[in-house]
């Protein structure tokens, strides 16, 4: 069995208002997610899915991401939500315990598609995304421009359009090629992440024109992963870490349900298991196979006092 992990960051379910949520005004079939409605695709199971895991504020990235992959309320457990990038506490969070190090663990292929640029491996930032550190705490190494242009990555900007800002090129791709690409590199993995965050930079943007453009583009995007995965031996999730692009009356996140739509065998199964962020890690494992033993962790002091600190 296999499992691939879509991340869209920044997706909530919003209401059916064209005027501020650009998911009511593109054309989208199996996209059209929309609080309170049932799944647009009825090949999909999809989850309503709490993002503010009980703590005060509005769900940011970080802690979101790390619930995500970690399969812990990493807000209640360092003792709020965390905008941006990972920190020291929440790298504690990841290390041995994300989707990746327990597949690898229990003698499994993991992998993480994004492509990096040449310019974070030269100049690597001082602040690595959630992703970035769950990825190299497990040992995994990080696909490059070489990569992307052999067929063997993804570019978060998945068409590569827009690879020139960052100084370099790879050809373009339809956003059908780019989801088959992700399915056919999925194939060869027991688990795969992809992650594309052009919603949540429109969400902030409060970009209408170019939220409908991303979300149109994202329904294509994943109608060729789709065609390309075995959905007889792939589990797909879709999910996200809070909302935002769903309500641009606000340039902020929103305290919206996220939508997790799941494709395959036993999609129902796994849906059955999640309620918020941190069920969709178990949720997964228990779908491969893997033994999944929470880990119980208090909220570091040190979080307060270090909200940037790196991995």
């Amino acid at each position: 069995m296999r499992a691939l992990l879509l991340f869209v960051d920044g997706l909530g379910l919003g209401e059916a208002d064209p005027e501020i949520n650009p998911v009511a005004r593109a054309r989208l079939g199996r996209l059209r997610l929309l609080r309170g409605a049932p799944s647009p695709d009825p090949a999909a199971v999809l989850v309503p899915t709490d993002a503010c895991l009980g703590v005060p504020g509005l769900p940011q990235s970080a802690t979101g991401q790390t619930s995500i992959l970690g399969g812990v309320n990493a807000a209640a457990a360092v003792g709020r939500h965390v905008c941006g990038y990972c920190t020291a506490s929440l790298a504690a969070l990841l290390d041995g315990q994300s989707v990746f190090s327990r597949v690898r663990a229990a003698g499994g292929q993991a992998t993480f598609a994004n492509a990096y640029t040449p310019i974070f491996f030269e100049r690597p930032p001082r602040f690595l995304s959630v992703s970035t550190v769950a990825t190299l705490r497990a040992g995994l190494r990080l696909r490059t421009l070489e990569d992307l242009t052999r067929g063997e990555a993804v570019y978060h900007d998945y068409t590569n359009r827009l690879l020139p800002e960052r100084g370099c090129s790879a050809p373009l791709l339809t956003p059908a090629e780019a989801g088959r690409r992700l399915g056919r590199l999925a194939a060869g993995h027991t688990f795969t992440m992809y992650e594309h965050f052009l919603t949540d930079k429109a969400g902030h943007a409060q970009d209408m024109v170019r939220g409908v453009e991303i979300l149109e583009n994202l329904e294509v995007f994943l109608e060729g992963l789709l065609a390309e995965t075995d959905l007889a031996d792939t589990l797909v999730v879709l999910t996200s870490d809070h909302g935002n692009l769903e309500d641009l009356s606000t340039d902020r996140h929103t305290e919206n349900p996220v939508p997790t739509l799941l494709w395959g065998q036993g999609a129902a199964e796994a849906a059955a298991g999640i309620r918020d962020l941190a069920d969709i890690a178990p949720a997964i494992l228990r779908h491969l196979g893997v033994v999944y033993s929470p880990r119980v962790s208090t909220a570091p002091s040190a979080e307060r006092r270090h909200p940037h600190g790196t991995a």
